[in-house]
């Protein structure tokens, strides 16, 4: 929201007021306390006119400030903040003299200039990394809308901004206006389903606006130079999060806002939905899953979406009985094809379902100011808001998911979410504007936490679309309804990356776009973005999305990736739990994990799936496609070809190829199942070495299918010899060396020659080896 017209004049209507000094300032061990009049105090006379600004700077965990900007403090204690969920307790050191006063908390220092009014905040070594100077603070008065409270960060030359959701727009932000404020406007537009109010840069730090409600950011857009947010109210808060790498800074923000579950093994792989408004039953269902079986596609997940329940009736968790007479032998049937069964949700009830009048008497339902059920008839004719606020509602909506659950439905699409009322009384008297966000993260924490309730710690799994900050706890998230086009693909990879430097660790979107019929070619491609992404799942609007109704590649192109990503597993599983520990995503952008090539700061239709793969989907029908390598040597995946970066690659790809690149001096577990996702990983297991330096020292864990470490392999190279120890329970394990035709000896073993890379194999009961080429 811009209060300025240019740089000198107000906007018409707008009264400002910023600090002109720190008058007074109160140091504990913990905190600083700063109280800033808006003009400086020349007399007594000064003090007897306000406003006065007070800001309070504390750490709640190490590299992190914690900044708390005021007006009036006579607010409602409970206004809503995000949950803080780290237990550390920082150590802060305080100080104070007559130019300044300052708290530090590990490598990163706030600094105020009490008497040239300043805030900057300081690395280790002395560089602001990002202040709040001149007019950076203010209290905004608004004719007709009340109070704002603003902050404006300084931007750095060459410097980028990065996050802020899953947005469809540019992938760096600098220059753009956004507004946190969830909406269901599909995956094409400005608006997004999942706003968080969090960002980073590439100059080493994040920042945190701890507000649920509508954070109006201007980025580098009302001042070049800056980054602009502010709040409708008398406070705000934000936190300043040092890295200074950026997986440092998501590292630090996840543990203050939630890390990720760690989602079940078995959804990695494909799920196939019946889409949306198409027509089935039973019988179409079966067809679908038994095509993909007579077609050899392995198959893992069977969706079924909106039309499950009567139409006119959602939600009553009921199955419509005209086309799925026996529900329960049907998912019993599902199940001994060996396949999960996921059903679509939202938390609206219309009026014509069997639980409106039930939710109504027991006050279950977001109501007017009056009293009344708040009803409209966008979406669902009639239908009333589930209020997650009242604990009773909970329990009442969460015993009509059990019952599914315990007729054999493993997970939920946990749809909606995001048109939630503002004009509404909550059970617990929050604010309606603050809950407008947050409706998101108490409506997908109640379904999470029955399915981890029901189905034990590491089998909960959501099909999730809003969201906002500390949701990333309840995966998965998928993209939305995008349309079925080349720009809808790269849009929604973009949106991807910007959510997963949001803090969220794993995301998916609709294989082949959502709304319209994709053509062929474009459904190949996105197939193999698709399973090269995080979680995948095939599902339209109004079309089917099985491939043999595109065409009889398609049918390849899909038993391929499906296969690959299934022989990947460990290596991808791997990542999941990474992601689960640590809060870095399982999609990664370039400048994550490459944040000093200024190559990488831009790049958006290319990414990293864990640390080591690089995937750069074609958008394009004929398979022209152009991405970068930084440097080193990179081997392609498919064919074994090596290119050296850092340089530009333009070629062109057929519908079974992409580039798929893996990073120098990386170990790719590879397992030896292509049907499942959900296997034991450390059985046959074989360990893929591509371009090991001299001198490199490379572990590699094997997860269990819970997550713990079931093998590790430790790979070293020195004078020319690569030794490989394992540990743990690894059976029939080998070494591939990627690119080397033979191997002169193998300490421990014997080698076979192979056309990718020889084999070193450990003779039996070995658990270490030593391989000369």
């Amino acid at each position: 929201m811009k209060f300025t017209d240019g740089n000198w004049m107000i906007r018409e209507g707008v009264r400002t007021y910023h600090p002109a000094q720190a008058y007074d300032i109160d140091t504990t061990d913990m905190s600083v306390t700063a109280y800033a009049p808006v003009q400086k105090i020349r007399h007594r006379g000064d003090t007897l006119t306000g406003p006065l600004i007070t800001m309070r700077l504390s750490s709640p965990v190490s590299d992190v400030i914690q900044v708390l900007l005021m007006h009036y403090s006579g607010e409602r204690e409970e206004s809503l903040r995000f949950p803080i969920v780290s237990q550390e307790t920082a150590q802060a050191i305080t100080q104070s003299d007559d130019q300044y006063a300052s708290i530090t908390s590990g490598a990163l220092t706030a600094r105020i200039d009490r008497t040239n009014w300043a805030l900057d905040f300081l690395a280790e070594d002395g560089r602001v990394i990002t202040g709040s100077g001149n007019k950076g603070i203010g209290l905004a008065e608004v004719e007709g809308e009340d109070a704002y409270i603003h902050e404006q960060l300084s931007l750095g030359v060459g410097e980028c901004v990065y996050g802020l959701g899953e947005r469809f727009t540019s992938f760096v932000k600098n220059s753009q206006v956004v507004e946190i404020w969830n909406k269901d406007g599909g995956a094409g537009s400005d608006q997004a389903y999942k706003n968080i109010p969090f960002y980073l840069t590439n100059r080493g730090y994040g920042v945190f606006v701890n507000q649920p409600g509508n954070v109006s950011f201007e980025i580098g857009s009302e001042k070049v130079a800056r980054v602009h947010f502010s709040v409708h109210g008398q406070s705000l808060e934000y936190f300043v999060i040092y890295g200074p790498s950026p997986k440092e800074i998501l590292e630090k923000y996840t543990a203050l806002t939630g890390r990720p579950a760690l989602p079940p093994a078995w959804s990695f792989g494909l799920w196939l939905t019946t889409s949306f408004t198409t027509s089935y039953d039973e019988a179409t269902v079966t067809s679908f899953i038994q095509g993909m079986t007579d077609r050899d596609i392995p198959l893992h997940v069977f969706h079924f979406d909106c039309f499950w329940m009567h139409e006119f009736h959602w939600c009553d968790f009921a199955w419509d009985t005209r086309v799925f007479p026996d529900p329960a032998a049907m998912l019993a049937r599902l199940k001994e094809r060996g396949l999960r069964v996921c059903v679509w949700i939202n938390p609206y009830i219309a009026q014509r379902s069997a639980l409106f009048a039930e939710g109504k008497a027991g006050g279950y339902f977001l109501k007017r100011p009056d009293g009344s059920v708040w009803q409209t008839d966008q979406w669902q004719p009639g239908m009333a808001i589930i209020d997650f606020t009242n604990p009773e509602a909970c329990r009442w909506y969460t015993d009509k998911l059990r019952a599914l659950l315990h007729q054999g439905v493993d997970c939920f699409k946990t749809d909606f979410g995001e048109r939630i009322p503002t004009d509404v009384v909550y059970h617990d008297g929050s604010d309606p504007a603050a809950m407008h966000n947050y409706y998101s993260y108490l409506y997908n924490k109640t379904v999470f936490d029955l399915l981890r309730e029901e189905r034990g710690e590491g089998e909960a799994v959501l099909f999730a679309r809003s969201a906002t900050a500390g949701c990333q706890q309840f995966p998965v998230h998928w993209g939305g309804d995008c349309a079925s086009d080349f720009e809808a693909m790269a849009a929604s990879l973009r949106a991807g990356l910007s959510l997963c430097l949001s803090g969220f660790g794993f995301w998916s979107h609709d294989i082949g776009g959502f709304e319209g019929t994709p053509p062929a070619a474009l459904y190949k491609r996105w197939v193999a973005f698709g399973l090269l992404s995080p979680h995948s799942r095939l599902h339209g609007s109004s079309s089917y999305r099985v491939p043999w109704v595109y065409d009889e590649e398609a049918v390849d192109v899909l038993r391929f990736f499906t296969k690959l990503k299934c022989r990947l597993m460990p290596y991808l599983f791997g990542a999941a739990v990474e992601a689960h520990q640590t809060g870095v995503p399982m999609m990664r952008a370039m400048m994550l994990e490459f944040p000093d090539d200024p190559g990488c700061e831009y790049l958006d239709r290319q990414y990293l799936l864990g640390g080591s793969l690089l995937v750069a989907p074609v958008f394009s029908q004929e398979g022209s496609v152009s991405y970068y390598l930084p440097e080193g040597r990179w081997t392609e995946y498919l064919t074994g070809r090596t290119i050296d970066g850092p340089r530009w690659v333009r070629e062109e790809h057929g519908f079974l190829s992409l580039p798929l690149f893996v990073r120098p001096n990386s170990i790719i577990p590879v397992g030896a199942d292509d049907e499942r996702p959900d296997y034991d990983f450390a059985s046959g297991i074989e360990f893929q070495v591509y371009e090991l330096s001299e001198g490199a020292h490379i572990q590699v864990s094997i997860p269990t299918l819970t997550g713990e470490t079931g093998a590790s392999l430790t790979a070293t190279k020195n004078g020319g010899k690569i030794t490989a120890s394992m540990n743990g329970a690894a059976q029939d394990w080998r070494l591939r060396l990627m690119g080397v035709a033979n191997i002169k000896s193998v300490d421990g073993g014997s080698s076979e020659a192979g056309e990718r890379g020889a084999l070193a194999l450990p003779a039996a009961g070995e658990s270490s080896i030593t391989v000369t080429v």
